[in-house]
């Protein structure tokens, strides 16, 4: 691009005829997927699509192995970067079923996340003050950073224990796996608030979802269709109204 500063790129996340496969069976075949900076992306697809696979994938799990394709952030090919390397680089992934560690309170957990991910080393007093500002955004509990992490929460508490942690390690890319299963109204308002207020013009969301309900709330610029370990349809946000009322069967009757 012609007068933009060395190492700039509109494009924040590249995916390139991606093949991932587990436990020998063959979950992605030729996903390709961009999602640009400054953009709420969208995916949806049907149980069984790919769509968890995919964003575990870009997390690095080390359970999926690429056979084939590449994925490129900002320009660079990380497909075979560790989980913490790309962490490094700003990618965050934010869990369907966050798992319970017990004995690990949640501000310890997080500050050493922090100050990993963002090579600093705050005072825990300092750290503490960041958290406190992040959780009155959620409406958290008063006690949430204190409780040992997603120990006897409930479902609603871990969804906001994992945006709790997107906007405290504050990464490039978010990737939000159902973030929206299990949460009553007033949850998904302020989830879907926060990650509002997290998209900026440098950064991006990737939204996975069944459902219509979050993007009630969260508005995305473009909503890519899973089925089968591809992609099979990609548009505005008028095709998750069209979902909603033709279903996946019905792919071919929608409008290109």
């Amino acid at each position: 691009m012609p007068g933009a500063p060395f190492g700039y790129h509109k494009t924040m996340l590249e995916v390139k005829d991606l093949y991932v496969s587990a436990e020998n069976k063959e979950i992605l075949k030729g996903v390709n997927l961009v999602i640009n900076k400054g953009e709420v992306h969208a995916l949806m697809g049907p149980n069984g699509s790919g769509k968890s696979t995919l964003a575990k994938v870009l997390a690095g799990h080390p359970k999926y192995i690429v056979t084939k394709g590449k994925i490129l952030f900002n320009g660079e090919d990380i497909t075979d970067l560790s989980p913490d390397k790309r962490a490094k680089l700003g990618i965050f992934l934010s869990f369907q079923d966050p798992k319970e560690v017990s004995g690990v309170p949640m501000l310890k957990f997080l500050k050493s996340a922090y100050n990993e991910v963002k090579e600093k080393k705050l005072l825990t007093r300092q750290f503490k003050n960041i958290l406190d500002e992040n959780s009155k955004k959620l409406d958290a509990p008063e006690d949430f950073s204190t409780r040992y992490l997603n120990e006897n929460f409930s479902g609603g508490e871990k969804k906001k224990s994992e945006i709790l942690q997107l906007l405290t390690l504050d990464p490039k890319l978010a990737v939000l796996d159902e973030t929206d299963s299990g949460l009553d109204i007033d949850s998904l308002r302020k989830i879907a608030e926060a990650v509002s207020e997290f998209a900026t013009k440098e950064k991006a969301v990737l939204v996975i979802s069944h459902y219509k309900r979050i993007f009630n709330y969260l508005k995305p610029n473009k909503v890519s269709i899973i089925v089968d370990g591809k992609i099979v349809k990609e548009g505005g946000p008028e095709l998750i109204d069209e979902l909603e009322d033709k279903g996946y069967k019905n792919l071919n009757q929608f409008h290109s």
